[in-house]
């Protein structure tokens, strides 16, 4: 049975004299005089529930939340998450659980964790700021704004190890569905050994002639496995109408094995031109994982390559994340500032007085379009020929926003360092999504109970 808190507080510990237990504490209390957040998050946990009365009694809305907001902050596996929460009288407080309580699994924490939708994260960022304004800790008069990257958790992409990649994930399910299906009987062979081969000598080729020439053998490895694949997929299509109590489990295998196919395909068709044919492939085209499909490639200021998304991020004085934006493929910065600034306006009601920026966002355009909008400074780090007296109403207003701008590169360092902003540990997009967003939720409660309970 869900429930959205707890109605009666069980028995706990009493209170612990620590700077970081009083900062869980003030968190604590942050969340409580904002009970809206347990209703949206209560939201996702009984999406397609007809009866919440009914079943077992979970984790309560209240409980994942919060749990969430340790993971983030600690950065804790959901295995070291399950442990400290049974391990810590802080953390048993904090999560609402008494002394006799049995802690949570791994699986649960996963599974409910899990179920927040970024969009909800979102929302709860929402209630988060518009409780800063409130309280006067962050009105929003002065913004500040820059772009980083958060890396998707792969491996640097080579053609030689996705096409390997894909050789050994279709071969492994192939395995496992003539394990799982008896009567499907799939006949393949195994080709991993051989890709890996074929990979180590592409790695240590001393020419381009040997490397193109391994390159043709993995390839043609690849198609083998999968011709093997596509015919598991008519297998599993005939079984699943030859045996219709087993449609369900059949049909999905089958559609993941799909999935798979499909992007092995890109894999192949991106390595044949590129290598085989001499061609250059568009960023947009290219596939780097194919267990994160979704993830672009960012490359800044020609120097470094990342591979993740692209965020760009606001903050205000408080040094609070009040605004996020996680952007599709890898547009230049100048491109985002009227939808950051219109974001600003959503938030707060009204433009920013004052906005500094780093110098990609610079062009004459973003000046006239946010001096239209009511901004009345307007600050870039490189100027790129743009007159001081276009931006700003003087020369000292400049250079204070100009150092007020640099506030925002410690709070994307800090976010990095300390919440795991810097490479996403979660699968899918919508999980990348959400991570951010859950980042960034406890990196500003982290922070309104720091400054709000001084």
């Amino acid at each position: 049975m869900r429930k959205k808190n707890q109605k009666q507080m069980p028995l706990l510990f009493n209170s612990i004299d620590h700077p970081r237990a009083a900062e869980w504490e003030n968190i604590s209390r942050i969340l409580d005089d904002n009970p809206t957040i347990y209703d949206l998050v209560l939201q996702d946990l009984t999406r397609g529930v007809k009866n919440r009365n009914t079943g077992a009694e979970g984790m309560s809305a209240e409980q994942v939340v919060r749990a969430a907001i340790i993971k983030q902050t600690e950065e804790f596996s959901y295995e070291d998450l399950a442990f400290h929460i049974l391990d810590s009288r802080c953390y048993r407080s904090f999560c609402r659980i008494g002394i006799t309580h049995k802690g949570f699994q791994k699986s649960a924490l996963c599974n409910n964790i899990k179920a927040i939708s970024p969009e909800t994260w979102e929302a709860i960022s929402r209630v988060v700021v518009t409780y800063a304004k409130d309280k006067k800790i962050e009105r929003g008069r002065e913004a500040r704004m820059d772009c980083t990257v958060v890396s998707s958790n792969i491996h640097k992409p080579f053609d030689s190890t996705l096409l390997f990649d894909s050789v050994r994930v279709l071969t492994r399910m192939l395995g496992q569905t003539n394990e799982r299906f008896k009567d499907v009987n799939i006949s393949f062979s195994d080709h991993t050994r051989r890709a890996k081969r074929r990979v180590l000598g592409v790695m240590n080729a001393n020419n381009k002639k040997v490397r193109t020439k391994k390159y043709e053998d993995l390839l043609k490895v690849t198609n083998k496995t999968v011709s093997y694949a596509e015919t598991a997929v008519s297998l599993l299509e005939e079984f699943s109408f030859k045996y219709p109590h087993l449609m369900d489990p059949a049909q999905s295998v089958a559609e993941e094995l799909k999935r798979i196919i499909e992007l092995t395909h890109r894999v192949i068709d991106q390595t044949t031109r590129r290598v085989m044919h001499g061609e250059s492939v568009p960023s947009s085209e290219k596939i780097v994982s194919i267990f994160e499909p979704h993830t672009d490639i960012i490359k800044k200021d020609k120097r470094d390559t990342f591979y993740g998304h692209k965020v760009c991020l606001s903050s205000g004085s408080s040094n609070l994340i009040t605004d996020c934006l996680i952007v599709d493929g890898n547009p230049k910065d100048s491109n985002l500032t009227d939808d950051m600034l219109d974001r600003q306006e959503e938030i707060y009601g009204r433009y920013p007085l004052k906005v500094a920026m780093d110098g990609g966002f610079a062009s004459t355009e973003n000046v006239e379009s946010a001096k239209g909008k009511g901004v009345k400074d307007v600050c870039f780090a490189k100027r790129r020929g743009i007159e001081i007296e276009d931006m700003c109403r003087s020369e000292y207003v400049y250079k204070r926003l100009s150092r007020f701008r640099a506030g925002v590169e410690s709070g994307i360092s800090w976010l990095k360092r300390c919440f795991g902003f810097a490479v996403c540990t979660w699968k899918t997009l919508r999980s990348f999504k959400s991570y951010v967003w859950a980042s960034i939720v406890s990196a500003n409660l982290l922070t309104l109970a720091r400054s709000e309970f001084k």
